[in-house]
Parts: C-alpha cells; structure tokens; sequence
C-alpha cells in the first residue's frame, strides 16, 4: 500500500479534528448539492457489496455523479473472495480499475483485508463490526438540529450492533455523552466499549451501560435505536424479539427523555417492534434527515479521499 493513501474503516482511526473537517465539508456540499468544479470528475468507486442496501448503493452514487465522477456496483453475485480467489487479489487488481473502494460486507477482517492490500483508498459501507458512515451522516445531523455537538446527550437503546458501535466511537470523539441499554446477552463487543471509553476520557465524556432503557434515556437530547435483528440473523428473530420486550421506542419510553430530544433511527425501520409508528412519525423525528445526510458526509469523504492535488 501506498504511504500516502488513507481509508476509512472505523471512526476511532480519525481525529476529532479531521470529522469535524469532515462535517464542515459536508455542510457546504449540503448547501452546493453539484459543485461547480466536479472535483472527482473522471474518477470511478468500485462499490463491492456482500450485504445488499438501498441507502448505502444509492448514496454513493448519487454522492459520485453529483461530484462528477461514476460508481460501478459488483452485488453478492458477482463477489466470491476467498472463493474464487482470495481477497488480496481481488483488491489489488481492484486497485487498477478503479480509484476507491466501498466494502459493504459481513466479516470486519475482510474489510481490514482490502485496505491491506489496496492502492486506493478502501471506505467501510458497513460490516458486523462497525457502521462509520451511518455515523458520520448521524453526526451531521445532530449537530445541524441542535446547532453542536459536544455535551449533546446522547441514549441508545436496542441491540449493541455495529451501529452502536459507531456511535459510541463517534460520540466518544466528538464529546457527546452516551448512554445505551441493551438486553442481557446482547451487549456490545467489550473491545469496542474500551476504545471507546479511552477517547472519552480525552474528551472528558463518559460512556455508560445498562440494561434499563428508561434509565438510560433519562435526560437525554437524542434518542436513537435500530432493528433488533440484523440482516444474517433471521433465524433467530422470534427469539431476539422475546429478549427485547420493553425496548420498543415509545411516547411512554420518550417521556422519560427531554421533552424536545430528537428521534433518530438508521433505517431501515421495523415499525412495531424497535420503533412505534408514533414515534417515526413524531415532529421530533429526524429519521429521514439522517437518511439524506448520508449523502452529504459521504461526499465529503469521498472528495477527502478520492481527490487529486
């Protein structure tokens, strides 16, 4: 791999310096959808998905076309590393069509593995580990409702997936507080809480567990959740909707939150189960913001990695 070329794999790799360069970015992009310069005119983004995603595919490339450059998408179908041929080959053979790559993908190491072994830059669209994208969109959006982000109260409430996951890297960084509630059993990674915990104590925040959604909801100025079964794990859905009972995010469980805390979910949305109806559709509700800023932070990145010059 070059020395010069950088990925983005997960937010703990960033300063906060950098996402905030990042999120100033997006915000002007936000503002000027087509920039007039097209700054990646000419370029192509491999994006290479093992995990199917409407919001992630389309948002790339838009975010490409809008920025003057193209997208290619290899689906499930198309992608057979470690079958066909490993994935070193693969993404160093990648690395002479293409000028980035977005790995949307099941293992992390897979992820680690193509960054390994690229000569462009590699962006994570989401793996089992990590969600850096969502996040980055999440932390548009938080800070273009409530005008910043440190010392924004942050609660979660749900399965400790890769989302929160980035959430608590994201937070940790950027000096939000957060709180989440899971089910016994269904806790995020401990390696990911101590990285997190770490960045905190630079931040001077803290990151605080539970298995009580009221008491981690209590005060907070965001609110946010996801699906309680994620895509590989529908065998076990019956199960894990038994193990989260109580975690529904409801008028009853927001009560207990500011009385203005924002309502945020990365879609797609199981109404009924994670999320009432109600509460998706509460003026409170920011879910589809995050669902357009996406695009935005993700456009700054790619003109932060991808640009020449």
């Amino acid at each position: 791999m070059r020395p010069s070329v950088r990925h983005f794999l997960r937010l703990s790799d960033w300063s906060p310096a950098a996402l905030t360069s990042l999120l100033d970015a997006a915000r002007q992009l936000k503002r000027q959808p087509t920039p007039r310069s097209q700054p990646l005119r000419g370029q192509v983004l491999g994006l290479l998905f093992q995990k199917p995603s409407m919001r992630t595919r389309v948002s790339f490339e838009v975010g490409m076309l809008q920025l003057g450059g193209q997208a290619l998408y290899l689906g499930p179908q198309d992608l057979q590393w470690g079958v066909r041929e490993p994935i070193k080959d693969v993404a160093r053979v990648l690395s002479r069509y293409v000028d980035g790559i977005v790995v949307r993908t099941f293992a992390h190491n897979d992820v680690e593995a193509f960054a390994q072994y690229a000569t462009v830059p590699v962006i994570n669209g989401l793996s089992d580990l990590t969600h850096p994208c969502q996040a980055l969109g999440d932390l548009l959006t938080i800070r273009e409702h409530l005008g910043r982000l440190r010392g924004v109260r942050v609660a979660y409430i749900g399965d400790g997936n890769n989302v929160l996951h980035a959430l608590l890297e994201g937070c940790a960084l950027m000096g939000l507080p957060l709180t989440y509630a899971t089910p016994r059993g269904c806790a995020p990674q401990p390696a990911v809480v101590s990285v997190a915990r770490r960045l905190a104590q630079r931040t001077g925040v803290r990151v605080v567990g539970s298995h009580d959604p009221r008491q981690a909801v209590r005060g907070a100025d965001v609110v946010y959740t996801d699906v309680w079964t994620s895509m590989g794990q529908e065998a076990h859905a019956q199960r894990r909707r038994r193990a989260f009972r109580g975690f529904t995010l409801s008028p009853a469980l927001l009560a207990h939150a500011r009385r203005q805390a924002l309502i945020m979910h990365c879609l797609p949305a199981h109404r009924g189960e994670e999320i009432t109806d109600e509460a998706m559709e509460s003026r409170r509700a920011v879910i589809f913001d995050q669902a357009e800023n996406r695009l935005h932070a993700q456009k700054a990145l790619l003109v932060r990695l991808l640009k020449r010059g």
